[in-house]
């Protein structure tokens, strides 16, 4: 079903030499491939364990990797005394966490330009390097992809029946999606899309996310500049993300969630900045900006960016959420199942070359995402965890369509309420889409 829908590669393609037997085709290979053969190298970048280096070794055909617990040494040697020699091999080749031997990021450019783009490379890297980074930013020649965890569609939960490119074609939404139950949507929060967990019993699935977390707070953002960081005070900085999840949410807040416990020392605007930015680094935080429609336009918005979990379990692990808890609070559900959401519309919007935004504006009129396509179309997304509430939602839809043509920017390709527990795809008779998210797909 994934292969059908992402299309297949060409005859002449052969895939890399190191596939492994248990691959699951992700939607962004097609993507990675193309832009490998037009720069000549890609960059996948992503948070750890989120298949970087699986889908990587499919399309490679040799690799060096700069942390592997037998040759890591080694290889990193190899790379710093001589970049030249990490990069011979088979092409394509991987060179798997290239961040921790940033030199060889100039090597692969230079690479690149001596053969034509004849020697291709993929690159993987779980954090952006802070210090000792390469003179040369790779344009036109490296090419970087953001890889984030399984989206339903990839772990077969999404019937695929809707696809987000089709309706920015003028297809209209028409399909069943994989039916699902509120207990089924808690499954898929808690487990979130980490690749090795999506056959494991949901009570052993979440330890990942909570073992995720416990790392990034001791070690990872620690290890990511070599700077060293607080883990309590990053323990609180998560948990005030996680509570105000999918918000545009400022740094004052931040600080006064961290610092609400009469014990706790008094934080500066300055340190939250510093590890906000070393989250977003290790690409645990992603930032959606808001969306602007119009450069002259008098609407005045709101730019504060929203702070996004690349993965709903990393969230509901912080906050300590199980099935239980979720089905008695269905409001912070809601925002969970939103963060779920909004992952697997970044993954398909990437695939469509666009970007994921969200609106606010002085009247506090906010609609939850906004996708803008590279030619300029948009279209405008409610998220909503069950089917009561979509009158709501496309009320709301339908406020900002009005201001925005008032205001003199292009109609909108379409508006859509994306649920939860809904019984099918359909066009309202207002002409707001309904989606059920089990059944969209890129």
């Amino acid at each position: 079903m994934i292969g059908d829908l992402m299309g297949e590669f060409p005859d002449e393609i052969e895939r890399g030499k190191l596939i492994n037997s248990g691959y699951e085709p992700r939607v962004l290979d097609e993507l990675i491939y193309e832009n490998m053969e037009d720069f000549g190298a890609v960059c996948i970048e992503g948070p750890k364990y989120c298949g970087k280096t699986w889908t990587a070794r499919s399309l490679s055909n040799s690799e060096i990797c700069l942390l592997d617990t037998e040759g890591a040494f080694q290889n990193q040697e190899l790379a710093r005394l001589s970049p030249h020699q990490a990069l011979q091999g088979s092409h394509p080749r991987l060179i798997d966490e290239w961040q921790e031997v940033p030199s060889l990021w100039d090597a692969v450019r230079n690479a690149v330009d001596r053969s034509g783009k004849q020697d291709t490379f993929i690159l993987t890297g779980s954090a952006v390097p802070r210090k000792a980074k390469p003179h040369h930013s790779g344009v036109g020649r490296i090419e970087k992809i953001r890889m984030r965890p399984m989206t339903l569609f990839e772990a077969g939960k999404s019937s695929g029946a809707v696809s987000l490119q089709a309706l920015f074609d003028g297809q209209k939404p028409d399909g069943s999606p994989l039916a699902v139950t509120l207990e089924n949507l808690c499954d898929f929060v808690i487990r979130g899309g980490w690749p090795a967990v999506q056959n494991m019993e949901l009570r052993r699935a979440s330890r990942l996310a909570r073992s995720y977390v416990r790392q990034v707070s001791e070690d990872d953002l620690s290890r990511v500049d070599d700077v060293a960081r607080d883990p309590q005070k990053i323990s609180r900085l998560l948990h005030s993300l996680a509570r105000n999840a999918e918000q545009s949410t400022t740094t004052k807040t931040m600080i006064r969630d961290m610092t609400a416990n009469a014990s706790n020392e008094a934080l500066s605007k300055e340190t939250v900045d510093d590890y906000l930015q070393a989250l977003r680094r290790i690409f645990v935080i992603e930032e959606i900006p808001g969306w602007s429609p119009n450069l002259r336009s008098s609407i005045r918005i709101n730019k504060r960016p929203k702070y996004h979990y690349v993965d709903p379990s990393l969230p509901a692990a912080i906050l300590g959420a199980t099935p239980q808890k979720l089905l008695g609070d269905l409001n912070a559900f809601g925002f969970l199942f939103e963060c779920l959401c909004l992952r697997d519309l970044l993954v398909y919007a990437e695939v469509a070359e666009a970007q994921v935004r969200y609106y606010r504006d002085n009247t506090d009129l906010e609609v939850d995402a906004i996708i803008e396509s590279y030619d300029g179309k948009w279209a405008a997304l409610e998220i909503k965890l069950g089917h009561s509430q979509a009158d709501l939602a496309a009320n709301n839809l339908l406020r900002l369509k009005t201001k925005m043509e008032a205001a003199g920017t292009e109609s909108p390709a379409f508006l859509a309420v994306v649920e939860g527990l809904g019984q099918s795809a359909y066009v309202r008779d207002d002409g707001v889409y309904v989606i059920p998210i089990t059944c969209l797909a890129p």
